[in-house]
């Protein structure tokens, strides 16, 4: 590692930058917390440059051994970032909707945190860092038009997965669209059961553990992937299940407390779910058994 007299003004040059960042762009930072407090599907940016911030200091021996200015890279993102933040204060015009007006300001930030930490540590540095850095983009909103198209995909794939699951538990229904018609209850299958928000959830966390646990980008990739079909199985158990305790036990659990409240038990369950191809991919690591417990 770079001695600390060196590395110490590195540090402090990108922090001075940081504030600089912080200072300059203020008020989208204070929309974007008010979106994370109002928005589910936004409830997260908070946290995301916590985890980065945990993750370089985890692997800060590997991104901190050989530091250096890199001024013409840097600079080079640093002016893509400006270019972005000019382009939100010129054209964008308030929609109505926190999330598209957020979008390219949002973008404009974390180009140019990735801009800075390339100027003031180098390249070799910031391609050690590659997968904290990227991670920060999780902190742009998604804009509107492809929230609705993912929460319509995930919705539709979750209509069709209760279907099955219908007919695989021999429950008799009829179903016009997005209706199921059971005895006594009749439910809908509304935005609000795509999981769009666990399956952010979900992403984010497979990336993660992919990161930490596996080198094979193909591996990453298909477990990132897999996430997909996972969350419409997750969302189509959670809606038969409640629907079924609610014909055969009590309506009350279609409005209860397992309905609002339950999401953390079926984000439990679809990590169960994915652990048999996470453990299989592991296990096929050509480290693994020099260096699991």
């Amino acid at each position: 590692m770079s001695d600390r007299t060196t590395l110490g003004r590195h540090f402090a040059a990108f922090a001075a930058y940081g504030l600089c960042v912080i200072a300059a762009n203020a008020a989208v930072l204070r929309s974007m917390f008010v979106l994370s407090r109002q928005d589910a599907t936004a409830s997260h940016i908070l946290l995301i440059p916590v985890v980065t911030l945990v993750l370089i200091v985890q692997q800060r021996r590997s991104i901190f051994e050989s530091v250096g200015w890199d001024w013409q890279a840097g600079l080079g993102v640093v002016a893509g970032g400006l270019a972005l933040s000019w382009i939100g204060f010129r054209f964008s015009q308030p929609s109505g909707a926190l999330n598209d007006d957020l979008f390219i300001p949002a973008l404009a930030i974390v180009v140019l945190a990735i801009g800075g930490f390339v100027v003031a540590f180098g390249r070799t540095a910031s391609r050690e860092a590659l997968f904290p850095l990227l991670f920060l983009f999780f902190m742009v909103p998604i804009p509107g038009i492809l929230l609705s198209r993912s929460v319509d995909f995930l919705k539709r794939g979750s209509t069709e997965m209760v279907a099955a699951l219908f007919t695989l538990t021999g429950t008799v229904y009829h179903r016009e669209g997005f209706v199921f018609s059971l005895p006594n209850v009749v439910i809908e299958v509304a935005d609000e059961c795509s999981g769009i928000r666990s399956s952010l959830a979900l992403v984010m966390t497979v990336l993660l553990a992919g990161h930490m646990f596996l080198t094979s980008a193909w591996k990453k990739a298909l477990l990132a992937v897999a996430v997909i079909p996972l969350t419409i199985v997750k969302n189509g158990i959670r809606i038969v299940s409640l629907t079924l305790l609610a014909v055969h036990v009590n309506p009350s659990f279609l409005t209860g407390q397992l309905h609002h409240e339950g999401g953390i038990l079926f984000f439990l369950l679809a990590l169960a779910l994915l652990s048999p191809l996470f453990r299989l991919l592991q296990r096929s690591e050509p480290d693994y058994r020099i260096t699991r417990p």
